[in-house]
């Protein structure tokens, strides 16, 4: 059976059978606004030059408060392995690194090797460097649920290049934390298709082990996937995507605000408090830039959303998160299609182990003594807001979304 993503949709054009297989795009659907043909580079360069153009300053820059763009994350090592490199939009990915300048190496074996280092925070800076071009391995096809956030989730990455301070990714990927991005993604589509239920929508998550928008600019899967959950002669028609980002700025967002996405693609911006954004999410853009760039695609016709996570009752917290939710406010149209996830900040013994080992100086609080134990069924512990803090943010977050984003629905707390 043909890849749901590299068959031609009913009445779209054919390929051009002389081209070289490598030249022709796996979705004609977005040839004008993303030029991916593998043996053009030019065609990719104005597009990333002009990206580079309009992010001048630096994500450390971000992180002390700048309302300035961050810059485009620029991995020191690019690797395909040759599975990712028989699938078209690998090489396609590899036409989008190389026109940025980027080499990229080919190993003989599908193994990315020459990642561990005998210091944690040297192997988590080189990792985070590491753009590994693979293929989804065939249980990331097998998808798993996960509520609240959706019904499945839709893996087109693993990794991200931020350096959040309280990742939930410390232990949830294992070894070294390298960005690895999906060649196969026909398959991946296609195994959407194999979970859409028939008698309902169904919902994917595309941003449970990566930041999918800030690799978009070396992979184009996100929009490639966008349009495909877009167009009813590929998606069903129950599917519905869900992502969200630390970087949804202005530039980042623009070229996908044209996107065919018929309102079946969430976009929500992750923010938090000021404090905590400015002390623990390193790398990051800006959560006034955040604000920004979900407003256009608020204007665009996207539902959208408010990640707000971790939770952190750090102090005169209700005056930091006021000013928050009163700039969501100020930045989104009042007819914004809206919703707010609260997930207040938990850590493991193995997740606090591995963060301390990468970030060893961070002033994030992970005191085991100030928190409540949660177990669950397999008997693992995680250390989560005692009850009484619980219920006290959890009733002003309550009060306060109702009266600053009355249009907004809170789909979950945790």
């Amino acid at each position: 059976m043909p890849s749901t993503l590299l068959a031609p949709a009913p009445d779209a054009p054919a390929p051009d059978a002389t081209a070289h297989p490598s030249a022709r795009s796996p979705l004609p659907l977005l040839d004008d606004a993303f030029p991916l043909r593998a043996d053009a580079p030019d065609a990719v360069a104005p597009r990333a030059a002009a990206l580079t153009d309009t992010i001048p300053t630096t994500a450390a820059a971000g992180a002390r408060g700048s309302d300035r763009e961050p810059r485009l994350w620029r991995p020191d090592r690019v690797v395909v392995t040759p599975d990712a490199l028989a699938e078209p939009w690998g090489r396609a990915m590899v036409a989008r690194a190389e026109a940025l300048g980027l080499d990229v190496e080919r190993p003989r074996a599908n193994r990315v090797t020459g990642l561990r280092r005998a210091d944690p925070r040297a192997e988590v800076r080189d990792a985070k460097r590491t753009l590994a071009i693979v293929n989804a391995p065939p249980g990331r096809l097998r998808l798993d649920p996960i509520p609240p956030s959706a019904d499945f989730r839709l893996d087109l990455a693993e990794g991200c290049p931020a350096h959040c301070h309280y990742c939930y990714l410390a232990c949830s990927l294992p070894g070294p934390p390298v960005v690895r991005t999906f060649a196969n993604l026909g398959a991946i589509l296609d195994a959407a298709t194999a979970h859409v239920r028939p008698d309902a929508e169904t919902s994917f998550e595309s941003s449970c082990y990566t930041d999918p928008l800030a690799l978009e600019h070396l992979t184009g899967s996100l929009a490639a996937t966008i349009a495909w959950f877009g167009d009813a002669r590929r998606a069903p028609a129950g599917a519905r995507l869900r992502w969200t980002s630390k970087f949804t700025t202005p530039a980042l967002v623009a070229p996908l605000l044209d996107l065919p996405h018929a309102g079946r693609t969430r976009v929500r911006a992750s923010v938090n408090a000021e404090p905590v954004a400015r002390r623990f999410e390193a790398g990051t853009a800006p959560v006034t830039r955040r604000l920004a760039g979900l407003a256009q695609l608020a204007e665009a016709g996207y539902p959208v959303g408010l990640t707000i996570a971790p939770i952190t009752p750090v102090p005169d917290w209700e005056t930091h998160y006021a000013a928050l939710l009163d700039a969501a406010a100020s930045a989104l149209p009042p007819a914004a299609d809206l919703t707010v996830e609260l997930i207040t900040h938990r850590f493991t013994p193995g997740s606090k182990r591995v963060l301390c080992g990468w970030y060893p100086n961070s002033a994030l609080e992970m005191d085991e003594a100030a928190r409540a134990e949660k177990r669950h069924k397999h008997g693992g512990v995680k250390y989560v807001l005692r009850a009484e803090s619980m219920r006290a943010v959890r009733a002003w977050f309550t009060r306060a979304i109702a009266e600053r984003l009355p249009g907004g629905r809170v789909l979950y707390w945790t």
